[in-house]
């Protein structure tokens, strides 16, 4: 039914826009029961979307529409009822002389992304061809240079697809070509010959008229389907009467066998298994991220106790992908209750008032599970249990190394199978670093999945290799240097040339005043800190300086207070005891462990939206959260002192300071008074609101 969709479609839409009330609604009735055979994962949650685009042919809901089809991870197989669905839509969007720009730059994006995982080239011939014009108009007119490279990327991807590949006026076929029922009949013909032929009683050559032709199309379509083990049971069955006793059988495993070779010659031969080895996963996928296609129709195979180093350029969506595994979104994954996944990641933000106990006790992902068996999951990673220990320290104290560890205890209480480990030597010391290679190799009853930019890590921990190759993961046996012998060009992995973006840092401004780079600018002076909760402070009488010259690395092990450090030099947090000082221009850019912690808390906003409530003021509203940016209680015992500057207004209060300027070798700031309007605002020296 899923294939009639492409002509009940235009016919269903016909009637959404008949005049007659009673005919649309049972139009868009039909519209929403016909959409109900799109099995398409990606596609469900949008045919709502779609469905009222096509019932309202207006520009604003054919642009949301496509907006919401641009916002979307296509990974699932597109087929014929999914591309019935989608092309008007996009043929309209594509087609419509006052379509913006924009516009026509998602549709070119969301073509091209169906496309890529359109399987069946004769699906791809049946649809495509309506929206190529359109899309080879794009790239042809498009008035931006950005649209027109996305449409002739589009272009190249749709004639692969559909089975052409231009080469000036030539045409020549590339892709895999489908199985046609005559191909199949030619086959079946030859494997029956070869096993004695048919025993032609009387009317069996009626019985076979009607029935090679009914085979040969159940085989093509097997075939097609990539499923030769079906092949046998729908040829033998049909045969077994018309010849000699178990030569049907014969002829079924002959053509099974043939399509299992033919399938083989088009895709590889499947990873064959170890010997004594357990297989747990054995997925065939698509990966998208955005508007990007990452993998497309790729083979994950994990054995159980394998170490498996996941590499490829930045970018290429390593880190993607074991979030979409963890999250049970990777179509083909086995879902958690046949394999338990962990993400192994140092994020426990949102917990940071628990201790480390009660986090452990009181996660939902975690199984019902003894306190005793945590306590000693815990001790087993290095957190020493007791009043005085570190499983009753608050999580929020504790630093980035220890946070993997936690997170890796947490994997350890799951009784996870497989490990998704996502930079796990970030923030770890050397000591950890090595107990963390230690401890995967010993527990060979758990396989990991690693993304790590150590090429020693992966040296000493892997058992093997999963390289990103021309959207494809490929297995290599061995660690990263066994990967390098084969593949030479893989010895990027180990220096920077990874990477294929740059970045540059803007040009800092002048510090007013400040004509040495040896001048300190930001300094503090014994200051102790004690994170709430914590038994012992994180740092003690600890002082230091920084100039213009200044390039300092913070060494020591996890726990030490490096973080603590850095915070209290920026304002993150203020120290019980000692000051911090810095010159009054000095702007301080800061990237945390968990780098986009802020960011955390906005998102339900756009990245515009957030950049656009952060700096709306003229002011970055991230570093007006700051602990140092915070009134005290004495900060506000000031604003209810009085001052009477002598200007015949009398004593008044202050309101904010709005600004400051040089005077003389000091400053002096515009004071808003409470209650009195800016044109009655006052400027003060320094000196004189220092004194009041």
């Amino acid at each position: 039914m899923g294939k009639r969709l492409e002509a009940l479609i235009p016919l269903i839409e016909n009637g959404m826009h008949d005049l007659k009330t009673e005919v649309s609604k049972q139009s868009i009735k039909s519209m929403n029961s016909l959409t109900t055979l799109i099995q398409n994962e990606d596609v469900i949650p949008k045919i709502p979307i779609v469905v009222k685009s096509i019932e309202d042919p207006s520009a604003e809901a054919q642009r949301k529409a496509i907006h919401a089809l641009s916002q979307t991870t296509f990974v699932a197989v597109v087929n014929s009822p999914v591309l019935a669905l989608l092309t008007p839509i996009l043929e309209r969007s594509l087609n419509t002389p006052t379509t913006s720009q924009e516009v026509i730059r998602q549709t070119v994006i969301v073509v091209e992304n169906l496309t890529k995982l359109v399987h069946d080239p004769m699906e791809a011939r049946t649809f495509l061809p309506k929206l190529r014009p359109g899309v080879q108009r794009v790239y042809e007119a498009a008035s931006l240079p950005e649209v027109r490279e996305i449409g002739q990327r589009a272009l190249d991807v749709m004639l692969k697809a559909m089975g052409e590949q231009q080469n000036g006026d030539s045409q020549t076929t590339e892709a895999i070509q489908p199985v046609r029922g005559e191909e199949v009949l030619a086959v079946l013909e030859k494997k029956i010959q070869e096993n004695g032929g048919l025993l032609n009683y009387p009317g069996d050559s009626d019985v076979w008229a009607l029935a090679k032709n009914y085979i040969s199309e159940i085989v093509a379509e097997d075939a097609n389907q990539r499923a030769p083990e079906r092949v046998k049971q729908n040829t033998a069955a049909y045969l077994s009467p018309l010849m000699e006793d178990g030569k049907g059988d014969a002829v079924g495993d002959a053509m099974q066998q043939y399509y299992i070779d033919e399938d083989q010659r088009k895709f590889g031969k499947p990873v064959t298994i170890d010997d004594g080895e357990t297989e747990i996963v054995n997925a065939n996928f698509s990966l998208g991220y955005g508007g990007m296609l990452l993998l497309r129709h790729t083979n994950m195979r994990l054995l159980k106790g394998h170490r498996y180093g996941l590499c490829g350029r930045n970018g290429s969506g390593k880190s993607t992908l074991m979030r979409s595994i963890a999250n049970g979104k990777l179509e083909g994954f086995p879902p958690q209750d046949q394999v338990r996944t962990c993400f192994v990641e140092h994020n426990q933000g949102e917990d940071a008032d628990l201790t480390i106990l009660e986090y452990c006790l009181k996660d939902p992902d975690l199984p019902t599970e003894d306190h005793d068996r945590v306590v000693r999951v815990l001790e087993e990673v290095g957190f020493t249990s007791g009043p005085e220990g570190r499983q009753a320290q608050p999580v929020g104290s504790l630093s980035g190394g220890w946070k993997m560890k936690l997170a890796l205890a947490r994997a350890m209480i799951m009784n996870a199978d497989v490990f998704l480990l996502d930079e796990p030597t970030n923030h770890l010391d050397v000591g950890n670093v090595k107990w963390l290679q230690e401890y995967l190799k010993s527990h060979t009853e758990i396989s990991s999945l690693i993304v790590s930019h150590d090429s020693g890590f992966l040296d000493e921990v892997c058992t093997d290799i999963y390289n990103y190759e021309s959207k494809k993961l490929v297995h290599y046996k061995g660690n990263l240097s066994e990967l390098v012998k084969v593949k030479p060009e893989a010895k990027a992995y180990y220096t920077l040339s990874a990477t294929q973006q740059s970045f540059k840092f803007p040009p800092p401004g002048i510090l007013t005043g400040v004509k040495s780079n040896t001048r300190r600018i930001l300094a503090m002076t014994d200051c102790t800190f004690t994170y709430p909760g914590a038994a012992k402070p994180n740092l003690m009488n600890v002082s230091a300086s920084l100039s213009l010259s200044s390039r300092v690395a913070i060494i020591g092990p996890n726990g030490a207070g490096k973080s603590t450090l850095i915070k209290v030099l920026t304002g993150e947090v203020i120290p019980q005891q000692g000051k911090v000082e810095k010159h009054p221009n000095l702007r301080i850019g800061y990237i945390k462990q968990h780098a986009l912690e802020h960011v955390e808390q906005h998102l339900e906003k756009t990245p515009n939206q957030y950049l656009q409530w952060r700096y709306a003021n003229g002011d970055d509203r991230e570093v007006l959260m700051k602990q140092t940016r915070v009134l005290t209680d004495e900060d506000k015992e000031q604003l209810e002192v009085t001052i009477d500057v002598g200007d015949g207004k009398g004593p008044r209060k202050i309101e904010a300071l709005i600004g400051r300027q040089k005077y003389k070798k000091s400053f002096q700031y515009e004071v808003k008074w409470l209650g009195w309007l800016p044109k009655y605002n006052t400027m003060i020296s320094r000196e004189t609101l220092m004194e009041r």
